[in-house]
């Protein structure tokens, strides 16, 4: 097992795990303890995730604790963390670039070092389109379903883990076997994507489109429609402009910035996105997105 320690203080606007990782970004990672996630800030419990970034499956085991980001893996998984957690984003120009209202300021003091996760495009994607309609518990306990189901098995520690399906791995799949995993209506989404994927047709070619080119190319993936498309830029493929829009978002939208409700998706995402700020405007809107459910 190797370890290593990231201190905190050396990172530009500082990080917070729990909340990076308890704020509706990511289905990928899990807490060991198996609590749900409680949307709370400065906590110092171990997640779990796995990876891939080296060929062969390794889980990482990461916590916060005394000024610290601790970890443990099967191999040397400082640079996946970096890369995974965004830790060399500087948080301070990004904040400096997004407005200053009563609201956002507060967003960003209360949860101030939460940052945007940089998912793998494939897990990311999957996830997202099994989010739709669900409870994050729900969401969370499918994605492990489909680890245990079609995973790599990954010793470490002591323990068996399931590295996330491959491409090719979830493509084998029935949509009968998934539908036994509970995936219901979306488990053909699933399978179909998994098939497109697994023939050449991979989500991070969208990299390097035009914003609104890149979202509209994310909804030929069966299951995908423009708020999922945005998520998964936004969360894996590094658009930090983006702005998903679910319902919790439209709400806020009503209460906050009525002027930004242009009728339909498009338009409507790209006003907020003006109004949050433009280049960084993704940050801004997690940041509220998470400090106005917590407030509910």
């Amino acid at each position: 097992m190797q370890k290593g320690q990231l201190p905190v203080e050396t990172l530009s606007g500082g990080f917070d795990l729990q909340s990076t990782l308890e704020s509706g970004q990511s289905y990928l990672w899990w807490r060991e303890d198996g609590a749900d996630y409680e949307r709370t800030y400065g906590g110092n419990g171990w997640y779990l995730t796995t990876t891939r970034a080296t060929g062969e499956p390794a889980v990482i085991r990461v916590r916060q604790q005394d000024g610290v980001l601790e970890w443990q893996s099967n191999v040397d998984a400082e640079s996946v963390l970096v890369d995974r957690l965004r830790l060399d984003d500087d948080l301070e120009a990004i904040r400096a670039q997004s407005p200053s209202d009563e609201l956002i300021d507060a967003a960003y003091d209360t949860y101030w070092g939460m940052r945007i996760v940089r998912d793998p495009p494939f897990g990311a994607l999957i996830s997202f389109i099994c989010s739709a309609q669900m409870r994050v518990s729900r969401i969370h306990a499918m994605q492990q379903s489909l680890r245990e189901a079609f995973g790599t098995p990954v010793e470490f520690g002591g323990k068996r883990y399931h590295a996330y399906p491959t491409p090719d791995q979830l493509a084998a799949a029935t949509e009968g076997e998934l539908r036994d995993l509970s995936l219901g209506y979306r488990a053909p989404y699933v399978q179909r994507t998994a098939e497109m994927v697994a023939d050449g047709d991979e989500p991070a070619a969208t990299i390097g489109k035009p914003y609104e080119e890149a979202r509209e190319a994310l909804t030929r993936y069966v299951g995908v429609g423009d708020k999922v498309a945005d998520c998964v830029l936004l969360f894996s493929l590094g658009y930090l402009e983006a702005v998903p829009l679910d319902t919790w978002m439209q709400t806020v939208i009503e209460e906050y910035y009525p002027e930004c409700d242009q009728g339909s998706y498009a338009p409507t995402s790209r006003a907020l996105r003006e109004q949050l700020g433009g280049e960084y405007a993704g940050y801004t809107q997690t940041y509220l997105f998470h400090y106005l459910r917590n407030d509910e």
